[in-house]
């Protein structure tokens, strides 16, 4: 099975990661779309990101009937900060039946060059990219592991939302009406 894997911090996960997500799973050739959940990305500032476990939850909340869509939480098992090539490599190594492909936005994939083994990557992967506003021309777009799609541009971001629900405005439609109640249950980004 070919399997796409978009890591994200997902905090909160909203449409814009779902509406890539089905995407990826349902107008390439990948045939799943796994959702990554990071517990710390390396390149983030720390103490940013509300509980693992909550954003984890979001996240299946998120995808309970998505037909193509799972959440993964491989990284929580692995040492952190949370490295990609680490995550790959755990992967690889415990579903040898899999293609894993690496989904990344077009931002990320102009800073690949500052990834821990990002050359392995380049080496061993496939990678899709999908449109990021401002990052349209990355140097490693021409590489022949890089796959620019078709994705949908998405200008929603999960700072958007956080800057929105501390300020009391209403998220309703940005996230998932799961997600929205699990969020206000908790109290969580006010």
């Amino acid at each position: 099975m070919k399997i796409g894997l978009l890591f994200g911090s997902f905090n909160p996960i909203h449409i814009g990661h779902l509406i890539i997500a089905n995407y990826m799973a349902n107008h390439t050739e990948l045939d799943k779309v796994w959702l990554v959940v990071t517990p710390q990305n390396p390149l983030k500032k720390y103490g940013s990101l509300i509980n693992t476990y909550d954003r984890l939850e979001m996240a299946r909340l998120a995808t309970d009937n998505a037909e193509n869509i799972e959440v993964s939480d491989a990284e929580l098992k692995l040492p952190q900060p949370s490295y990609t090539i680490d995550t790959l490599t755990y992967l690889k190594e415990k579903y040898p039946q899999h293609e894993f492909v690496l989904i990344m936005g077009s931002d990320n994939l102009a800073s690949l060059h500052k990834w821990k083994n990002y050359k392995l990557i380049l080496r061993d992967y496939r990678i899709y990219v999908y449109p990021r506003p401002g990052y349209e021309n990355a140097d490693l777009a021409s590489h022949p592991s890089v796959t620019i799609t078709m994705t949908p541009l998405m200008e929603l971001s999960a700072t958007f939302i956080r800057n929105a629900i501390a300020a009391g405005k209403n998220v309703q439609y940005f996230v998932p009406d799961a997600v929205l109640q699990f969020m206000e249950s908790k109290n969580l980004y006010k």
